[in-house]
């Protein structure tokens, strides 16, 4: 037998210095270190000999290995349960959430379709706890042909490998998304000489010189072609007349070499490598029950064996997998048919009934009602676990098969839709586009363009979704009322976040649409949100205001499902931020994280995070927004989405660092213009304001203050802005304009009537006013903004208040409120407003040192985080679970923040943070 590739010594090949960084990679393991690598190539370079070597060498590790298959990159979590399969025994060692995840991917079990990122959690720490034993390390090739939801679950345990001894090395034509950020090793051809070398260990006689060096040069070195394709040449061609032709890429030569090897097989050895082809198992008893069927006995695998092309084994398998495409590619598509059909029939239906599905539909030669029904149950059995991709291929599979256009149509939306959930935007969008070419319903018609807008929001939250989604709610009404105020209210949702930029469909657009829907005898949650948003633009705050109330309360008050929660929670944010109601603003907040942790939805957790972190921030409880921030950042680099600037920004504003805050403004306003996220421009001016306020810089407060508020289409940014504006427009003597300010507030806040809005009223209103008429609004303002959580909004009503006494000449009363203001802002860490008090006060004749800057901690983010977490009381188990890492590296973390602040033990944890929950100086 000829060697092959695998034969081939490694350092014959030339691969030293490769061989070496995967030799440090397992030095690293050994020592605890957790280290990932993608191992890129063309098809036979070399990559699956340098990772079977690895293997081989990796003797006090233990080894698991996946490998992808083409024809299994339909089959969801197919390769995970591949790799994970010898480590189901210890499953119940993992956090529940994480079991079910797990059980529930692999059809094990019955559940909520698992989140993508659960399942990415519960492998980590599963290899977690095997890791404990003895070193582990992973090794998945060809992750090009892995299944999707596979991969994204690999490709987040190899980013996420910390203090645990586990190695994830990948093997792949090119690097897939999936592995995005992981350390890449990109293998090349062999250099001339080593190409020589490893070209005279495939020939079996006399190579003509110049015959051997253009067979080296149209290579390209490439360690498979030199083996492989002298098998085929003929004596005329050894003795000089060999040559490639140059338009055919170097794989698909190498596959024309193995296809006249398979030619020159008997005929039902060749159907039997057909056979096998098929089935990438290798599962031999299925194969050989196929071949019975066809007539197929064992001895045409002799023939097959003898060559080196295939092994029949326990396990059947291919010299190599471009072998295993030859073999399938150069059958007919009649022997092809033939082979699914004797595959289907031998697969288990109860067993494995998608495997049994897709061979079936493989079998047929044209619409096949049956098999598609059996597709479209696979999809169910897909979406169940989690494996939209799968769900996607299924169904479009089931549309071909599928002969009504009526049904074919609903396959194909449906398999649109599928797409995206998995996030595959363009596919989604190439699919409707085919579909619209189909005879639709009314119904079918609409729910394509109620995919189009989906796709458009989510892809971006750009400008494109509005009109879209605005669109497809007008086509639902006389046909599916409930789905058309749902689209009413993500088209609502879409115009607030494109806002000014917005192309059709805005805000006041959707909301004049959605007024006119007939009123229900009892409307539910979402029959209420909506009518209070749309009336809010309509008729204005007042009027609204009845409403907006009876419908946070109710969202409040509701029992919820977890599902429920997460479809209305933005919608009852906007609620009760329109009656500026912020108790029950954070409390819906919090209610959807604990949700989204609960449920694995981790690519959502971010938004709300940042949200979230926008209360807490203007709160006053920097530490505990940083914390949000740091874990809505880990969360992005986990899922690949990019992270919100929101939350960052206001916090450094609000602490008054304009090295950090002014960058950060900027970069939002050119990004959202570019994406057409108009409300993002809006946010960035808002916190600007605040910014130069602080600084005391009034008119580029009072112009970033202009610009945000005079955005049309945000409801609550643009009246958030609003105290900015008629505090800066005070100071610059634009008394008209903070007039007009005032006003729009008052009708906002009035209408709300709680102490948050009425509190921010008075406060802007004494700065218009004058003698005892101010000062009873300040007091007022004082009073109110004391019973809300807002801190730094009632130290500025002290500031004001201060600043104001002193200019009526009333010094000594002017410092009692200014030592307030300098203390409160000083214990928050509100720098630029600290400093703006401490000139007031030394206006007045005090004596007040300049507060010092506070020095950077030690510490990084993320061990910031973990102290956190870890003086609340959270297990490292806990911890790792919300951030993503293992228990194990949860220790490692906290065993350095113990060096860095010189404590020994976790009980010293609350110690070492302020009331505030920063880190104190030490």
């Amino acid at each position: 037998m000829m060697p092959s590739l695998e034969d081939a010594p490694v350092e014959l090949v030339n691969r030293v210095s490769e061989r070496e960084t995967l030799t440090e990679l397992l030095r690293a393991i050994r020592a605890g270190e957790g280290r990932a690598l993608v191992l890129s190539g063309d098809a036979g370079l070399g990559k699956t000999a340098l990772l079977d070597d690895m293997a081989a060498r990796a003797r006090e590790f233990r080894v698991l290995r996946v490998s992808g298959m083409q024809s299994e990159m339909e089959l969801a979590f197919a390769g995970l349960h591949q790799l994970c399969s010898p480590l189901l025994g210890r499953v119940e060692t993992l956090p529940k959430p994480q079991q079910l995840a797990l059980r529930t991917a692999f059809g094990l079990a019955e559940g909520p379709p698992p989140a993508r990122f659960m399942v990415g959690m519960a492998v980590l720490s599963l290899l977690s706890e095997i890791s404990r034993e003895r070193p582990l390390l992973c090794v998945a090739d060809d992750l090009h042909w892995l299944d999707r939801a596979s991969a994204q679950a690999l490709g987040f345990v190899a980013r996420r490998l910390g203090a645990d001894p586990i190695g994830m090395v990948f093997g792949t034509r090119t690097p897939t998304d999936e592995v995005a950020g992981v350390r890449e090793l990109r293998l090349d051809g062999l250099a001339d000489q080593h190409a020589h070398e490893l070209l005279a260990t495939a020939l079996t006689g006399p190579l003509d010189t110049r015959v051997r060096d253009q067979i080296v040069a149209e290579t390209r070195g490439n360690p498979l072609a030199l083996l492989e394709l002298p098998r085929t040449m003929s004596r005329e061609e050894m003795a000089g007349g060999f040559g490639f032709p140059g338009t055919a890429p170097l794989s698909g030569r190498i596959e024309e070499s193995f296809a006249r090897q398979l030619d020159a097989l008997p005929g039902d050895t060749r159907l039997l490598i057909c056979l096998t082809s098929a089935e990438p198992s290798g599962d031999a008893k299925l194969i050989w029950q196929a071949a019975g069927l066809l007539g197929i006995s064992h001895m045409a695998a002799r023939p097959a064996t003898e060559s080196g092309l295939a092994d029949f084994g326990q396990r059947i398998s291919f010299r190599h997998p471009l072998l295993r495409r030859a073999a399938y590619q150069s059958a007919t598509a009649e022997q092809r048919r033939a082979v699914h059909r004797a595959l289907a029939e031998s697969t288990d239906p109860v067993a494995d009934p998608d495997r049994r599905a897709w061979h079936r539909a493989q079998s047929t030669d044209g619409p096949d009602e049956d098999a598609a029904a059996d597709l479209e149950r696979s999809a169910s059995r897909a979406q169940a676990r989690g494996g939209p991709n799968a769900a996607a291929a299924f169904l479009e599979q089931a549309a071909a098969l599928t002969v009504d256009p009526a049904r074919r149509a609903d396959h194909m939306l449906a398999a649109a839709h599928a797409n995206l959930q998995a996030g595959s935007y363009d596919r989604a969008l190439e699919l409707l586009t085919i579909v619209r070419a189909e005879p639709l319903t009314e119904l079918q018609s609409a729910r394509a363009d109620l995919l189009q807008g989906n796709v458009a929001f989510a892809s971006g939250l750009g400008n494109d979704g509005p009109p879209l989604l605005l669109k497809a709610a007008k086509r639902l009404e006389p046909l599916d009322l409930d789905l058309a105020r749902e689209t009413y209210l993500n088209a609502w949702m879409a115009a607030m976040f494109a806002g000014d930029l917005a192309i059709g469909g805005s805000l006041a657009d959707v909301s004049q649409a959605a007024r006119g829907l007939p009123v229900s005898a009892h409307p539910d949650e979402a029959e209420l949100v909506l009518d209070a948003l749309a009336r809010v633009i309509v008729d204005g705050p007042a009027a609204a205001a009845p409403v907006l109330r009876r419908a946070v309360s109710a969202i409040v008050d509701a029992s919820l499902t977890p599902d429920e929660v997460l479809r209305w929670g933005w919608f009852a944010h906007a609620a009760a931020v329109g009656s500026w109601d912020f108790t029950n603003w954070r409390f819906l907040l919090e209610r959807e994280r604990k949700v989204l942790r609960t449920v694995g939805a981790f690519d959502l957790l971010p938004i709300v995070l940042a949200t979230l972190g926008t209360v807490t921030t203007w709160s006053g409880e920097f530490a505990a927004s940083a914390a949000m921030f740091a874990e809505a950042e880990t969360i992005c680099e986990v899922t690949g989405a990019p992270a919100a600037a929101f939350g960052p920004t206001m916090l450094a504003c609000l602490r008054g660092d304009e090295e950090k805050a002014v960058p950060l403004i900027h970069s939002m306003i050119t990004e959202a213009q570019v994406t057409g996220q108009g409300m993002s421009v809006t946010y960035a001016n808002w916190v600007a304001a605040v910014l130069y306020n602080g600084l005391g810089r009034y008119g580029e407060a009072l112009a970033a203050a202009v610009a945000s508020s005079e955005s049309s289409s945000d409801l609550f940014i643009a009246l958030w802005s609003l105290p900015e504006l008629v505090e800066a427009a005070t100071r610059t003597g634009a008394v008209e304009v903070a007039e007009a300010a005032l006003a729009r507030l008052a009708e906002s806040t009035s209408a709300g009537s709680t102490d948050v809005g009425l509190g921010l009223e008075a406060r802007s209103r004494a700065l218009l006013s004058s003698g005892d008429t101010a000062e009873q609004l300040y007091l007022e303002a004082i009073d109110r903004l004391s019973r809300t959580p807002l801190r730094p909004e009632l130290c500025r009503a002290h500031l004001l208040y201060g600043e104001w006494l002193r200019r009526d000449n009333r010094r000594v009363d002017a410092r009692h409120q200014l030592k307030i203001a300098h203390e409160m802002f000083a214990d928050l860490g509100m720098r630029a407003f600290a400093e703006r008090a401490r000139r007031e006060l030394v206006a007045t004749g005090e004596r007040v040192r300049q507060s010092a800057v506070e020095s950077e901690s030690t510490l990084t983010a993320q061990e910031t985080l973990i102290v956190r977490l870890a003086s609340n009381g959270l297990t490292n188990s806990e911890i790792g679970a919300q951030l993503f890492l293992s228990a194990r590296t949860v220790e490692w973390h906290l065993r350095n923040v113990f060096g860095k602040l010189g404590i020994t033990s976790r009980r010293q944890l609350a110690t070492a943070l302020n009331q505030n929950g920063d880190l104190l100086e030490r």
